[in-house]
């Protein structure tokens, strides 16, 4: 499989790179594609089509291909990707719930193949504003399609508007639903990694009093107070302009214990001042239990490409095609350094790449276990098997 990477801020621009790239003998019969939603879909899903490709794609909250990181434009990767080895699913998910959705994609996942995995993007709210559970729909797809089945991927983004984000293909898109590259793992091989890189710190804590994604009380003191004064911030308790997810979260989330050896981040996105809570991306369960964490640094991102020259020299793997998903929090969390880490895992693995930044995350972790991510870097390296390698 071969794989290129274009990139462009407008379709007219997509146009000369995507002639560019078809210039010698490459063929690609798939586009992955992460745009703002301030770009034209229409226009560019249409020169894709043009080219007789499969179209997949997700608008972003920034994108990157390898050298080039941009915030507003287009990123794509083009794969010359046999058709008989992929097929492409969109489901809105309407009345329904992301269970009943879910549950449908994979089904007709394993129809397409019997050993299938996936590359899966979904939208990150429904039409009221709220939050599409990420939970739930990497739970359910992991219990329909089999624990052992691999997929990857990530929520929509809207360039941080928090407005709306879609999910499309050539055919199709939506604001409130599923799509996935179903792919013949028998095929093509998926390796990847989700991982955040933040450092607890401090005693661990407990939550005494939640409800929903309304955090009250923590160790039996309020959320609110104790989160602002533990960060220094104790004089904005009452200050409704104080951003708390921009300002705070990207940089200090919470580490919370999942309960089976494994943590996931969990960060607050604003406060209820009505309720006196903090209002969280996830549910703080009452008595679950969490770790406050460190400032990010450069040791995150070398982590972060750490483990995935580890993962790859360990089995002695190669890949055709890189995919990054990477939250939007590390963004702002990291800097430059972002730029650093996206490039990093470029460079070990030496491929063509695209990917952008997500409202949450779906991917392994070190340990093998599928979860839905917050504050994540998640990437997955593609590779063709040919028959000695099947």
């Amino acid at each position: 499989m071969q794989a290129k990477s274009i990139k462009g801020n407008s379709a007219e621009e997509i146009r000369a790179a995507l002639n560019d790239s078809l210039a010698g003998n490459f063929r690609p019969t798939l586009a992955i594609v992460f745009m703002s939603v301030m770009q034209d879909r229409k226009a560019v899903t249409e020169l894709l089509k043009q080219k007789d490709m499969d179209i997949f794609g997700a608008t972003s909250c920034g994108e990157f291909i390898n050298g080039h990181q941009s915030e507003g434009e287009t990123a794509i990767l083009l794969l010359d990707l046999p058709r008989e080895n992929y097929s492409l699913i969109i489901r809105e998910i309407g009345n329904s719930s992301v269970q009943e959705a879910a549950t449908v994609l994979a089904e007709e996942a394993l129809q397409q193949f019997a050993n299938p995995s996936l590359i899966l993007c979904s939208t990150c709210f429904y039409n009221d504003g709220e939050y599409l559970d990420g939970i739930s729909l990497v739970s359910t797809i992991e219990t329909a399609i089999g624990p052992e089945k691999i997929f990857f991927g990530g929520m929509a983004g809207d360039d941080g508007t928090f407005t709306g984000s879609y999910v499309f293909t050539g055919a199709y898109e939506t604001r409130h639903g599923l799509a996935a590259i179903v792919l013949n793992a028998d095929k093509i091989s998926l390796t990847g990694m989700a991982i955040t890189g933040w450092k607890p710190m401090g005693i661990t804590r407990k939550v005494t009093k939640s409800s929903g994604n309304l955090l009250y009380e923590i160790d039996g003191k309020p959320a609110v107070e104790m989160y602002l004064k533990y960060l220094g911030k104790s004089e904005r308790t009452d200050d409704k302009e104080f951003n708390v997810l921009h300002e705070l979260a990207f940089h200090y989330p919470f580490i919370a214990d999942r309960g089976d050896g494994e943590t996931i981040i969990k960060s607050p996105m604003r406060i209820d001042y009505e309720e006196n809570a903090l209002i969280t991306d996830m549910e703080m369960p009452e008595g679950s239990v969490f770790r406050f964490s460190t400032p990010p640094d450069f040791e995150i991102v070398e982590e972060v490409i750490e483990e995935a020259a580890a993962l790859k020299n360990a089995a002695n793997l190669d890949a055709d095609a890189l995919l990054i998903f990477s939250c939007a929090g590390r963004h702002p969390a990291l800097g430059p350094l972002v730029t650093t880490e996206n490039e990093g895992l470029a460079d070990v693995w030496q491929t063509p790449m695209a990917g952008f930044f997500t409202y949450g995350e779906f991917g392994r972790t070190k340990k093998g276990k599928q979860y839905f991510h917050s504050t994540a870097c998640c990437w997955v390296a593609l590779k063709e098997l040919y028959p000695a390698e099947g």
